[in-house]
């Protein structure tokens, strides 16, 4: 989990501390002499804002670096973000089930957990015996509550960044407006005895496509993940950023109309996720004497190879490739990712099907429609990555040093 390319650290006297931390995060700048020259500081300068970041412990010296000067002389002294000082503790939450994981800063996973958990049980529940997952994982790898310095949830619904609450999720009865961070960080304290952390929330498939761009496609400006599962949603990274849309509604794919008379979970008719979901497989095969009750089922009957499933989710993806030809029109993604219950072969040869066939040849000529690549992980890994990006922001950091008291 690096710092994220692209940004400019401010010159002179401006550059503090959390701006010499986001160089050294970035690769940018490694050294105390590419410090100074990056930012204009002087080197006394860089030294005492270095200094607060050592007592902090989140740098430390490494190796020693090439020699700059042609008149030879010492080897500079690197500098590395030290990940050792602190974890992250993700989850990812799914209708039926749920994953958590305790990461290292640099994304490390170091343990990890999966069970069955209904997202219908409601908020209260669910958070409550999240917050008992999270302390099993920290007695597991030995680490102390104190240790943790944030939270990262991915939750099926569209959430409001700015308050980290769901806003009308169709498949998450009792959830909409609930103070989601506010209970799970007292879930973690009430199982660990350890005091409040920040606790940060997004949607699950925004989540997955930052932790697969971070992951794999860091140089990919434009990237977009689909995950079909229960419902249909998208992530969506822009410059090396979450695009969330002004209240975190983008990227909601699965209530785009498509012209059939089908009932959605959100109460309208017509909506892609009706026709083309994990859950809309699922009760077709049941429908077809082919029991299956959810999205997984379905995962499980085409890793098995069934006919019928695979039929079915070719007709899936070909629904799905349709209303993609309009998202790759207008985002000209360098990167489609495919994920989630029916991210297969029999799906995403249905989804290029249509794909290549309704949109422009422009606008897929530097497309790679891909599949996931770090599977059911995707949506630790994009909250753990985003809770680093989150505390070792510049201006957060400036916060949390004087916090400190460095």
């Amino acid at each position: 989990m690096t710092g994220k390319p692209g940004r400019t650290a401010r010159g002179g006297a401006q550059a503090s501390a959390g701006d010499l931390l986001d160089l050294v995060r970035s690769g940018r700048a490694v050294t105390r002499g590419a410090l100074q020259q990056m930012t204009g500081l002087s080197r006394a300068t860089v030294g005492q804002r270095l200094d607060r970041l050592f007592r902090a412990g989140w740098l430390r010296e490494g190796a020693g670096g090439p020699v700059d000067s042609p008149l030879g002389g010492r080897p500079s002294i690197t500098l590395e973000f030290d990940g050792s000082h602190a974890v992250v503790l993700a989850a990812d939450l799914d209708t039926r089930h749920a994953r958590a994981a305790l990461l290292t800063l640099t994304g490390e996973i170091l343990a990890e957990r999966a069970g069955a958990l209904v997202i219908e049980d409601g908020p209260e529940a669910v958070l409550a015996e999240l917050g008992g997952w999270f302390a099993g994982l920290l007695t597991e790898t030995g680490r102390p509550p104190e240790a943790v310095c944030a939270i990262g949830l991915g939750v099926p619904g569209p959430v409001d960044s700015e308050t980290g609450r769901v806003v009308q999720p169709p498949m998450m009865s009792g959830w909409d407006g609930y103070d989601i961070r506010g209970r799970l960080s007292r879930a973690f304290t009430e199982h660990t005895g350890a005091g409040p952390v920040p606790v940060l929330v997004d949607n699950d498939a925004n989540l997955m496509a930052y932790g697969e761009q971070r992951t794999g496609y860091q140089d990919c400006r434009a990237f977009v993940l689909v995950k079909v599962s229960t419902g249909i949603g998208a992530g969506v990274v822009v410059d090396g950023a979450i695009y969330r849309g002004v209240d975190g509604g983008a990227g909601d794919l699965g209530h785009i109309r498509v012209g059939t008379e089908a009932l959605c979970r959100c109460g309208s008719y017509g909506c892609l996720a009706a026709v083309a979901s994990g859950g809309a497989v699922a009760r077709r095969l049941t429908d077809a004497g082919v029991p299956a009750a959810s999205g997984s089922d379905v995962r499980d009957l085409l890793a098995a190879g069934h006919p019928e499933a695979a039929a079915l989710a070719r007709e899936a993806g070909r629904r799905v490739g349709d209303v993609l030809a309009t998202v790759v029109t207008l985002l000209n993604p360098g990167v489609l990712m495919i994920a989630g219950d029916l991210a297969g072969t029999p799906f995403l040869t249905g989804v290029r099907e249509l794909l290549y066939q309704r949109a422009l040849p422009r606008s897929t000529a530097h497309l790679d429609v891909v599949t996931a690549k770090l599977g059911e992980r995707a949506g630790l890994i994009g909250a753990g990555a985003l809770v680093v990006e989150h505390l070792y922001a510049p201006e957060r950091v400036e916060e949390r040093l004087s916090a400190l008291g460095v």
